[in-house]
């Protein structure tokens, strides 16, 4: 058993469970080399992208409903498949012998012969996929509302670009997507003015705006998270969307609210098979009680940035329209694969 085979299985799990991939598999690839670090990483990202697909495929080639599988014989199931049909440089007896011996660590000695019979019956993936949301391998409701909202061909960009590897921009030696850092500069900062950071972990939008000369107070509901944060700031610890300690004091004000990240479905796939209607309804609420809050801060004349990572327009324009109304100058949403980077949507309030 390869020590990859085993950590992607074990980052698989954790996603499973509820963690985030990126987290997940930095707990995983501990104390590993960069190569057998490299092939999990494809095969934990690749299973997450192409989950429908490889899903197709093995209810293809199974004679058991997917629903009725144990979750670590689907797991397994889904990364032996993978590694056959998406990845050319695994040899086949790799993929499907791993499989196996993943199944029989897993306590399932039974469904050994199960996962390997299906593995050696998995069809190859068709010129063309039966719908459109598989072609994609995306939920279909998503798939139909990206339409509605962005339109049929940037949903189609959005949604090819969700399946692809990211580009893994850097700022400084940071990694920092090119839409991400697109945000700070509409806040126009000039050198040693204050501001507010109300969102602020893990920092990465701070310490770009102080680069550019600005004094920053960093805010977040999360202790745990401002002890870690990146940059060298003032911190306090609040719940914006319950109130922040703070008067009329700042000129500019950045919030990166908290979003569902249906823009970042490339860098954070397993975000496509958790988010729902409820979740996004949710998120609109908490935003719009952080930017009313943040608002109360702002002193007259001075200026706002309110942005997420989100594509849905209830998380975007509804919850700027609502709690800013007359006083927003500007917005503009990235949508992947018709411009550089994630999704992200910024309105500049004043």
């Amino acid at each position: 058993m390869s020590p990859a085979r085993r950590a992607a299985f074990e980052a698989l799990a954790r996603v499973d469970r509820g963690d985030k991939s990126d987290i997940a598999l930095l707990e995983a690839l501990r104390g590993m080399d960069s190569r057998d670090a490299g092939l999990a990483t494809q095969i934990v990202y690749g299973v997450l992208r192409r989950r429908a697909q490889l899903d197709w495929l093995i209810g293809w080639a199974s004679t058991r409903p997917l629903e009725k599988l144990d979750a670590a014989v689907l797991r397994a199931l889904r990364m032996g498949a993978f590694q056959l049909r998406f990845l050319d440089r695994v040899p086949a007896h790799a993929a499907v012998d791993s499989s196996v011996e993943l199944v029989r660590r897993a306590g399932l000695q039974s469904a050994a012969g199960f996962v390997n019979a299906v593995l050696r019956r998995l069809p190859d993936p068709p010129a063309q996929w039966p719908d459109e949301a598989l072609a994609y391998s995306m939920p279909a409701w998503l798939l139909e509302k990206w339409e509605r909202t962005l339109g049929g061909e940037d949903a189609r960009r959005a949604a090819q670009a969700a399946l692809e590897e990211p580009d893994r921009g850097e700022r400084g030696g940071r990694r920092m997507d090119e839409g991400a850092q697109s945000v700070v500069p509409l806040l126009e900062l000039r050198p040693g003015e204050l501001f507010l950071d109300v969102c602020a972990a893990p920092g990465n939008k701070t310490l770009q705006a102080m680069e550019a000369g600005g004094r920053a107070v960093a805010c977040d509901a999360s202790l745990a998270r401002l002890r870690e944060l990146l940059a060298p700031c003032p911190r306090v610890q609040a719940d914006a969307a319950r109130g922040l300690p703070f008067g009329r004091v700042f000129g500019k004000i950045l919030v990166d609210a908290p979003c569902t990240g249906t823009g970042t479905l490339a860098r954070n796939p397993e975000i496509r098979w958790r988010v729902n209607r409820e979740e996004i309804l949710r998120q609109s609420q908490r935003q719009e009680a952080i930017l009313r809050e943040a608002m109360r801060c702002l002193k007259p004349g001075g200026r706002l940035v309110y942005s997420t990572c989100s594509l849905e327009p209830e998380e975007n324009e509804e919850v700027v329209r609502r709690a800013a109304g007359g006083r927003v100058r500007h917005m503009a949403l990235r949508v992947p694969g018709r411009d550089p980077g994630d999704g992200f949507f910024a309105a500049v309030i004043e």
